[in-house]
């Protein structure tokens, strides 16, 4: 099966859009900080003829397939297996020091979601594992074992919001003490038996949503990695150079909504007759709030339905 057949890449021609007055001269250089399977890097090289794609991804599979998809661009490609906080490392490791664009499709990827034996999925029993990187030493199956009551329900408050984070993180040390919880339809079970039948009925959602997902970005440490990508990759920009931003859960929103708003506002004192350089905004954003997918392509891609997407422009040197 064709690689667009199995992969929708989500708002290909809004990221192509926004990033191409970026990339129309001779010698662009843009960053996929999220490779994955290589649908957006693959529009951008035929796009903009006279780019170079530097491609980063912690998920060796996706560099794998990716690579395969862009062998065709030849050397106008470089793939770096890397998480995205090293995004300075990476594009400095290809001789540069900066870059003209800037990509970050947050999240699991189709290919995790879609491999059963990943474990991302609470619907699909596979290993509790939910690394990005296989080569990572820690899984959620340690997490789930390892973990006491108060720092699970830490972050299934913290990364999950979840409402009933204490009385999961109860039910799963009770649980581990009577067998191992190694797999994810055992988890699935523990927290569907935690939760009132009322609230079941009450919510839209999975019982186990939350908590895989708090589980998933405690594994790949998702937002402190974000939080240290998204300064770096601001600094690589010089004046015209543009970012683009898709987020699928509102902590990671709420983290590049806050960034984006720092580097677009104007740090000088209120009431200054006039605004000294090294107070003025370095960035302009690109679209108004968070955009979303139109309802269209939420019909042909759902997995688009929750998509955030916000973008910003280099428009100052920083002092």
């Amino acid at each position: 099966m064709a690689l667009d057949e199995i992969h929708t890449p989500v708002l290909l021609d809004r990221c192509v859009e926004l990033l191409a007055p970026a990339l129309q001269h001779e010698g662009a250089v843009v960053v996929d900080a999220t490779e994955g399977m290589g649908g957006h890097s693959e529009a951008m090289l035929e796009r903009f003829p006279n780019a170079h794609l530097i491609g980063l991804d912690r998920d060796t599979d996706a560099l794998r397939i990716a690579g395969e998809r862009l062998q065709r661009f030849g050397d106008r490609v470089t793939l770096v297996h890397t998480v995205y906080d090293g995004i300075a490392e990476a594009v400095r490791s290809t001789g540069r020091d900066r870059v003209d664009g800037i990509l970050f499709d947050l999240g699991v990827s189709s290919l995790q979601l879609d491999e059963a034996d990943r474990g991302f999925a609470y619907s699909q029993d596979a290993p509790l594992d939910m690394r990005m990187d296989q080569t990572a030493p820690v899984t959620a199956a340690d997490i789930v074992a390892t973990y006491g009551e108060g720092d699970l329900r830490r972050i299934f408050e913290r990364y999950g919001e979840e409402k009933l984070a204490g009385r999961y993180a109860r039910a799963i040390v009770a649980a581990r003490q009577e067998a191992p919880l190694t797999r994810s339809a055992q988890l699935v079970d523990v927290l569907i038996a935690a939760t009132p039948i009322a609230v079941q009925r009450e919510r839209s959602g999975h019982p186990a949503k939350r908590v895989f997902q708090a589980l998933r970005i405690e594994v790949n440490g998702e937002l402190a990695v974000l939080e240290r990508a998204m300064p770096a990759s601001l600094d690589l920009l010089p004046v015209g150079g543009r970012i683009v931003v898709m987020s699928y859960q509102s902590l990671e929103d709420r983290l590049v909504k806050r960034i984006f708003a720092d580097a677009s506002t104007s740090t000088a004192p209120r009431g200054l007759p006039i605004e000294p350089p090294e107070h003025a905004a370095k960035f302009r954003l690109l679209v108004k709030g968070a955009e979303l997918a139109s309802d269209e392509e939420k019909l042909r891609n759902p997995r688009a339905a929750p998509v955030r997407l916000r973008a910003a422009e280099r428009v100052r040197e920083a002092a």
